[in-house]
């Protein structure tokens, strides 16, 4: 069996990294199976989908590296979804229902307060031809609810295990609204169905969803497709999202706090499974590993200083090649593939090698307590050209002629060479700077 999988976000906000979590596991799952992935949008709410909220799933998505095989809009599918609405209520499976908004809240009062669970009456099924007409004869337009068959429902859930719904617990869904416009519930079962799907992943706030699912798919004639349900994330100290966690679009890492994707990537395929957290540079490693056995169904934490210490650790491993094209956009166009090497384990975000390459070859303000120790230093400096040697030479005739040595000696040039108090190995750093910057630097005679 080919693995066919679906990531379905709705356009009414932007992706955030609960969303895309699953949108990456999802992704993982198929490619790791050499499946089909494919990108719906549940854009059926005219009202709230945006074309500005699609645009950011696309483009976060492409961010993250999470390619689809095949993309489709529910909006566009809005016939497909009338035909098969038909036949279920030729058949009984959706039946019209007049209550109120007002007449249903009262019904869920009385039951509640009589210790009932607050589940619809069914009152609707019972009405006669005669009473549905007279209903819309005074105005009165109908919604519509699935009506659920009175058995057990269960699924062996891949994240969760055995999962069963015990019948008479469950309201039947409503599932097209008074304007006659489709609900979520029976628009991703139809597209389910014709788009073959073969596992569904998603967060375990639809558990319940799937229950009644699982009988629309019977009703459609259809086989219920593998379901995983994935627990939510937390924030750090094991509590719900705050509203600022549980809205942080990827746009914000990427925009904002301008995180590598596989940092983001490298977190949360890890996040809440066995495998230890760590920082990759590519994401193959991830799809060989992918399991559902290693999932957990306790609930992660989401830490996103994670992420930046994930980041430093991914700029830390990236070969020069992949970001030379980013330094040149970023005004950096002459920064080869040595000076990368040098300061990259220095960098927390990419962003920082700005700060190293002004050190290196901008102005800086030495810092100098002791200027006879650095007019000495100066005078000793070897002459050009320099090599790897140099720094060794250099260190070792200032020890010579100063008696000093480790961080005496080591922390006074770093000063003031670079203004500042840490940085790549000076061996290294030193060439870098280069003869002529590295005196200029040291001739400054009085304390900074």
């Amino acid at each position: 069996m080919t693995v066919r999988v679906r990531f379905a976000p709705s356009p009414t906000g932007f992706l955030h990294v609960g969303n895309a979590r699953t949108a990456l596991i999802t992704w993982l799952c198929a490619r790791h199976y050499g499946g089909h992935f494919l990108l719906r949008i549940d854009d059926t709410d005219h009202e709230r989908s945006r074309l500005e909220c699609e645009k950011d799933i696309e483009e976060s998505l492409i961010w993250l590296g999470l390619s689809w095989d095949e993309k489709t809009n529910q909006k566009d599918r809005l016939v497909r979804y009338a035909v098969q609405i038909e036949k279920l209520k030729e058949s009984g499976r959706i039946y019209a229902c007049y209550e109120t908004p007002e007449e249903l809240a009262l019904k869920r009062k009385s039951q509640l307060s009589r210790g009932l669970p607050p589940l619809y009456d069914r009152t609707a099924v019972q009405l006669t031809d005669a009473q549905k007409e007279k209903y819309e004869a005074e105005g009165c337009i109908p919604h519509w609810r699935f009506l659920l068959e009175d058995k057990s429902i269960g699924w062996d859930d891949k994240i969760r295990g055995p999962v069963r719904f015990e019948k008479g617990s469950m309201s039947d869904p409503v599932v097209i609204r008074e304007d006659g416009s489709p609900l979520y519930h029976l628009c991703s079962v139809i597209d389910d169905v014709d788009y073959d799907i073969t596992h569904i992943l998603r967060g375990e706030d639809h558990v319940s969803n799937t229950a009644t699912h699982i009988q629309m798919f019977e009703a459609l004639g259809a086989t219920p497709p593998v379901f995983a349900h994935l627990p939510l994330i937390s924030d750090k100290e094991g509590a719900k999202l705050s509203k600022r966690l549980g809205s942080l679009g990827i746009r914000d890492l990427r925009d904002t706090e301008k995180l590598e994707p596989m940092a983001v990537v490298s977190l949360l395929a890890r996040l809440g499974t066995s495998d230890p957290i760590e920082a990759f540079t590519d994401i193959d490693p991830l799809i060989a590993g992918f399991d559902f056995s290693k999932f957990s169904r306790s609930t992660p934490k989401f830490d996103p200083d994670e992420m930046v210490r994930l980041n430093a650790k991914v700029l830390h491993a990236t070969p020069f090649e992949e970001v030379n094209v980013r330094l040149a956009q970023m005004g950096l166009p002459d920064l080869d593939e040595e000076f990368w090497l040098t300061v990259r384990a220095n960098l927390e975000r990419l962003g920082d090698i700005t700060e190293w390459w002004r050190v290196a070859r901008g102005a800086v303000t030495p810092l100098i307590e002791d200027a006879d120790f650095i007019a000495a230093a100066q005078d000793l400096l070897p002459p050009a050209p320099w090599s790897r040697d140099t720094w060794t030479q250099w260190a070792n005739a200032v020890k010579e002629k100063t008696g000093r040595k480790g961080k005496a000696l080591f922390m006074p040039l770093r000063l003031a060479l670079t203004g500042m108090e840490h940085g790549p190995e000076l061996s290294d750093l030193l060439l870098l700077i280069g003869p002529e910057t590295a005196r200029e630097r040291l001739s400054v005679r009085k304390a900074a």
